[in-house]
């Protein structure tokens, strides 16, 4: 076992969840915001998405030291029909802003069969999936897009990155089975897995990130610095190579980017970073669509055939018998099993990073 794995933080997710709190509050976060936040990054951190909950605190300190965050700023309605609306999250954190986007959807959804929601003047809303999620666990369909402030993806045939990770999620309610539930990045992996490999000292997978060069970047540290910090290289789109494949999860990103920022009037990285102040919002885009199965099939219809196509996914014999086949959202519901039980895992690394961030907003450190 390496020294970074005994030294591993194993902490209750009550525990996280009042630690990512109490910063919030101390940053000046109005109270129920900040618990609805705290509680969106805890889930994450459950579902195993170690790179959007709380080791997004330092991106987060980091926006709210250069004066770019309104704590204080709830979601405001700007335009609005039966079945759409604009929501303007007013340059606060993301997450409040995403999950009444969301139910606004399913709202609407629930009256007019579709409904979609967008979210301008935002900032980082963590992993879509957690969004969509919200849809499935009403009974609805939910797809969930968003713009992001990084430039990490290096487009087909590129030397140099253009676009962010763009997510995408998609969330369906069954009803024996959990939710079908896809969350993905639209590059080979999200900016914020090559950041806990750094933090875990762990080396990269091939193909993940590539240099100036087009050569692929495995030492955690230096593909960090690529996609972090160097104007060349990044991550490769969702596809990785042949070329064809590439250019796919490249358009695929370009997709996303239209509905989560260009449909919302949302800003695009690549011109943000050349025309915007350090101190002016990151102006994040957000997408939120639900549907209502009741539209289109008779009560539980919709949710039995998928619970029998989610069977058939299941009953499919293994490569390897001792890996089941898995199914979309499988691997994030058995982390969370395991980590309510076990804890969510810190690494060093995060924890010294944490404590810095309690000691410049003079909160008490508690995940130890």
């Amino acid at each position: 076992m390496s020294a970074v794995a005994d030294a591993m933080l194993m902490v209750p997710a009550a525990r996280v969840r009042a630690q990512i709190l109490s910063i919030l509050l101390a940053w000046g976060m109005t109270p129920d915001l900040a618990e609805t936040t705290a509680r969106m990054m805890v889930e994450t951190d459950l579902l195993g998405v170690d790179s959007h909950g709380i080791s997004m605190l330092m991106t987060y300190e980091a926006r709210y030291r250069e004066g770019r965050l309104n704590l204080q700023a709830r979601p405001r309605i700007v335009q609005e029909s039966a079945a759409t609306a604009l929501v303007d999250a007013g340059a606060g954190l993301g997450h409040p802003v995403s999950v009444f986007a969301m139910n606004l959807a399913v709202d609407k959804a629930m009256q007019c069969g579709v409904a979609v929601v967008g979210v301008r003047n935002s900032h980082h809303f963590g992993a879509a999936g957690i969004y969509a999620r919200i849809a499935a666990e009403r009974g609805a369909i939910g797809m969930v897009t968003s713009a992001t402030r990084g430039i990490a993806m290096v487009p087909t045939r590129g030397a140099v990155p253009v676009l962010g990770t763009n997510p995408l999620a998609f969330a369906a309610p069954a009803a024996r089975n959990r939710p079908f539930v896809l969350d993905m990045a639209t590059t080979t992996v999200a900016a914020g897995k090559v950041k806990v490999h750094h933090l875990n000292d762990r080396p990269v997978p091939a193909g993940w990130v590539m240099d100036g060069a087009g050569e692929s970047v495995t030492d955690p540290h230096r593909a960090h610095e690529f996609v972090m910090q160097r104007p060349e290289g990044g991550l490769t789109p969702l596809g990785g190579t042949p070329e064809m494949a590439s250019h796919k999860g490249y358009g695929l990103a370009m997709m996303v980017h239209i509905l989560g920022g260009t449909l919302v009037g949302a800003s695009f990285s690549p011109i943000r970073n050349r025309t915007q102040s350090e101190t002016d919002p990151d102006g994040l885009g957000h997408f939120f669509m639900a549907l209502n199965p009741a539209a289109f099939r008779a009560a539980g219809e919709f949710e039995a055939d998928l619970d029998s196509a989610i069977d058939v996914l299941r009953a499919t014999p293994p490569a390897d018998p001792q890996k089941p086949v898995l199914v979309a959202g499988d691997p994030e519901e058995a982390a969370r099993a395991r980590r309510l039980q076990e804890g969510i895992p810190v690494p060093p690394a995060l924890d010294r990073l944490i404590r810095g961030i309690c000691d410049r907003g003079k909160v008490d450190y508690l995940l130890g």
